[in-house]
C-alpha cells in the first residue's frame, strides 16, 4: 500500500480504546529504554497505533503490548517510535543556529585544531539526515579549497532504521533556502522532478549510525561540537539533565553544544550560555 493511501486508511479507522493498565505498562517501557515521556499522551497512542495493531492481527492493545514487551523486537519498538514522533526536519532549519555555526564556532574551532586538522562533530537525532548535511555543507564552504586536507566527518545517528535509509539515500526535494551556489555545488540531479541527491562530497562526509541516546556515549573522540536539537522536547526534565549531562562528558573543553530553539535545558554547571540555545562548555 503507498503511504498516502495507508494514511488515509489510518486517518478513517476508528481508534481503539487502551485500558489504564496497557497505557502505563507502555508508557513505562518506553519511557525506561528511549527516554521518551508519552504519560500525556495516552489519546495519540491511541490514534496512531490502534490501525497498526489491527492490521497486525491484533483485536486490542493487551496482547499486542503483551507481545512488544516480552520478545522487545526491534521492528515493532521502530514501528512504535516512528508512529509516536515526528522526525521532522529540513535543511538549514533554525538558521541562527548555523550562522553562528558559520561566524562564530567554525573559525575557533578550526582554529584550535590548526595542528591536527580533525574536527568532531555529531548531529544527535539526525532523522532524515538534512541536518548533518547542511553542516557538511557549511564546513567545506567555509574551508574551500583546504577542505580536502581535513577530516571533516560527521556523525549522524538516530535510534530509527527508517530515517537513517533515508539519510543514507541522501534524496530529497530541496527547498529555496538552499544558495543557489551550494545546489549546484553540493548537489546532483536525482532524475525524478524537483529531486536531487546530496553529491558525493558530502555524502561521504557523513557517518550514519544506529544509536539510542538513553545508552552511555562511548565514542573515540569528545566531539567539538553537538548538535542535538528539536529531539528533548520528547524527554522529561529528569532525562533531559541526565542525558545533557553525557552530553557534557563526550564533549572538548571549549566545545559546544546546540538545542532546539523551543526547547529548554535545565542548570548544568559544564555549560555556559553563548546565544539562544547555543552553550559552550566550561
Amino acid at each position: 500500500m503507498e503511504e498516502k493511501e495507508q494514511k488515509n486508511a489510518e486517518s478513517s479507522f476508528a481508534p481503539l480504546e487502551i485500558t489504564d493498565g496497557d497505557f502505563w505498562r507502555l508508557v513505562k517501557f518506553i519511557q525506561q529504554h528511549y527516554g521518551i515521556d508519552l504519560s500525556k499522551k495516552r489519546q495519540l497512542i491511541s490514534g496512531r497505533l490502534s490501525y497498526t495493531i489491527k492490521a497486525k492481527g491484533y483485536a486490542s492493545f493487551g496482547p499486542f503490548i503483551d507481545h512488544l514487551l516480552e520478545k522487545q523486537d526491534p521492528n515493532d519498538v521502530e514501528l512504535v517510535l516512528n508512529k509516536l514522533t515526528t522526525n521532522y526536519t529540513f535543511f538549514m532549519r533554525e538558521q541562527e543556529h548555523f550562522n553562528f555555526f558559520q561566524n562564530t564556532i567554525l573559525p575557533e574551532i578550526v582554529k584550535r585544531h590548526q595542528g591536527a586538522r580533525t574536527l568532531s562533530i555529531w548531529s544527535a537525532g539526525c532523522a532524515s539526515g538534512e541536518e548533518p548535511y547542511t553542516i557538511s555543507m557549511y564546513i567545506k564552504d567555509f574551508l574551500g579549497p583546504e577542505a580536502g586536507r581535513w577530516d571533516t566527518r560527521v556523525l549522524a545517528t538516530d535510534i530509527s532504521q527508517q530515517a537513517l535509509a533515508k539519510a543514507k539515500q541522501g534524496k530529497y526535494n530541496l527547498p529555496d533556502t538552499i544558495p543557489p551556489a551550494w545546489k549546484s555545488k553540493f548537489f546532483v540531479p536525482a532524475g525524478a522532478e524537483g529531486q536531487y541527491q546530496v553529491a558525493p562530497v558530502i555524502r561521504d562526509n557523513v557517518i550514519f549510525r544506529t544509536f539510542n541516546l538513553m545508552d552511555p556515549i562511548r565514542f573515540r573522540l569528545k566531539f567539538d561540537v553537538i548538535f542535538c536539537r528539536n529531539v528533548m522536547i520528547y524527554f522529561n526534565q529528569q532525562t533531559k539533565d541526565e542525558l545533557v549531562a553525557r552530553f557534557c562528558e563526550a564533549t572538548e573543553p571549549g566545545g559546544y553544544l546546540l538545542i532546539g530553539h523551543s526547547e529548554t535545558m535545565g542548570r548544568n554547571p559544564g555549560y555556559r550560555y553563548l546565544a539562544p540555545a547555543t552553550f559552550q562548555k566550561r
